[in-house]
C-alpha cells in the first residue's frame, strides 16, 4: 500500500516500515519534553524550607558537639585544665565582649587577611593568564608555582621575620606567598578547561588579546578560578594565622593568632579554645557570606544549578 507520503513506506496493517521514524506524535512529545526542561526556571524557595534545609543541620550539628563535649567533661576523661567545660570557654567570650577586646581580636584578623587576599588577587590573576597562555612562562613558572603551592606556609615566617621585620609588611609578604600560588594555579586550570571551539570563535569575532582575556578566557575559566580563589582564601587565613603565632610584637596588635599563643603561653586552654572557635567562625563565616553566593551565581548562570 503507497502512502500519500513519497518519503514514507507503509505496511498493509498502517504501521511504519522497519527503519522508518514512528508517528509524529513521539517526536512532538519528545520536543515538548526538552523545552520543558529548558524552561526550568530557579524558583524562590519559602523561609519555612530554608531554615529547615540550611539553617536546622549546622545547628544541629553544633548542639550535637556541645553536648558530647559536655559529657567528656562530666565523665573527666582527661584533667579539667586540659579540656575546659563550653561554660568555661562562655565566660571567656564574655570576659573579652566586656573589655571591649573581642572584636579587635576578629578585626586585627580579618582586616589583615582580606587585604591580602586582595593582594594575592591582584597578584595571582595576571600571573595565572600569563601562565596559561604563554607556553615558555608555563614551562619555566608552572611546576615553581605547584612547588610553593605545596609548600607549608609557617616555613615562610622565619625569612620573612628576618627580611622584613616584626611589622605588617611581613605579614602580607607571608600571605601572598601562601595564596597567589593557589589563585593562580586555579586560574591555569580553569583555563585549561575552555574548549578549544570558544576561543577559536573568538579570535574569528575579532576578541584577542586583552579583549579575548576579558570576554572569552576569564568567563570561560570562571569555575576553575573560582575554585582557586576559595582554595587562595583558605591559604591567606592560614599563612596570616601561622605568621600572628609566630611573629609577635605590641606594634602588631593582638589577632586570632596571637590569642591562640597567648592562651597557651598562659596555660589557659579555655583560651585556646576560644582562639580555635573564632578563627573557625570566620572561615565559616566569609565562605557563607562571599564564596557560597558568588559559586551558586556561576552555577545558576551555567545552568548547572537549578535549586539549591
Amino acid at each position: 500500500m503507497a502512502s500519500t507520503d513519497p518519503g514514507v513506506d507503509i505496511n498493509k496493517d498502517g504501521s511504519p516500515a522497519a527503519g522508518e521514524p514512528q508517528d509524529s506524535s513521539d517526536l512532538a512529545g519528545l520536543e515538548a519534553g526538552l523545552d520543558a526542561l529548558d524552561s526550568v526556571q530557579a524558583g524562590r524557595t519559602s523561609l519555612r524550607e530554608t531554615l529547615i534545609r540550611k539553617v536546622l543541620p549546622p545547628i544541629t550539628a553544633v548542639a550535637l558537639v556541645l553536648v558530647v563535649w559536655q559529657l567528656l567533661v562530666w565523665a573527666e576523661v582527661v584533667a579539667a585544665y586540659k579540656l575546659p567545660s563550653p561554660s568555661a570557654v562562655w565566660d571567656e567570650v564574655t570576659d573579652a565582649w566586656r573589655q571591649g577586646t573581642l572584636l579587635d581580636y576578629i578585626w586585627t584578623s580579618v582586616s589583615r587577611g582580606l587585604l591580602g587576599f586582595l593582594m594575592a588577587l591582584a597578584i595571582g590573576t595576571p600571573l595565572g593568564l600569563l601562565v596559561a597562555r604563554v607556553k615558555f612562562v608555563r614551562a619555566a613558572i608552572g611546576p615553581i608555582l605547584s612547588g610553593l603551592q605545596s609548600l607549608p606556609s609557617v616555613a615562610w615566617v622565619p625569612p620573612a621575620v628576618l627580611w622584613l621585620g616584626l611589622n605588617n609588611s611581613m605579614m602580607y609578604a607571608v600571605i601572598l606567598l601562601g595564596a597567589v600560588p593557589s589563585i593562580a594555579n586555579g586560574l591555569v586550570a580553569g583555563i585549561d578547561q575552555i574548549p578549544p571551539l570558544f576561543l577559536r570563535a573568538g579570535r574569528t569575532l575579532g576578541a584577542t588579546g586583552l579583549r579575548g582575556a576579558w570576554h572569552i578566557v576569564m568567563p570561560g575559566a570562571l569555575p576553575g578560578y573560582l575554585a582557586g580563589l576559595k582554595q587562595g582564601w583558605a591559604f591567606s587565613w592560614r599563612s596570616l594565622m601561622a605568621a600572628e603565632i609566630i611573629a609577635s610584637s605590641p606594634d602588631l596588635g593582638v589577632g586570632l593568632g596571637q590569642l591562640l599563643e597567648n592562651g597557651r603561653n598562659n596555660s589557659s586552654m579555655s583560651q585556646v579554645f576560644l582562639a580555635i572557635f573564632l578563627i573557625l567562625l570566620v572561615g565559616i563565616a566569609i565562605d557563607l557570606l562571599i564564596f557560597s553566593p558568588v559559586e551558586r551565581r556561576v552555577l545558576r548562570g551555567r545552568g548547572l544549578l537549578v535549586t539549591r
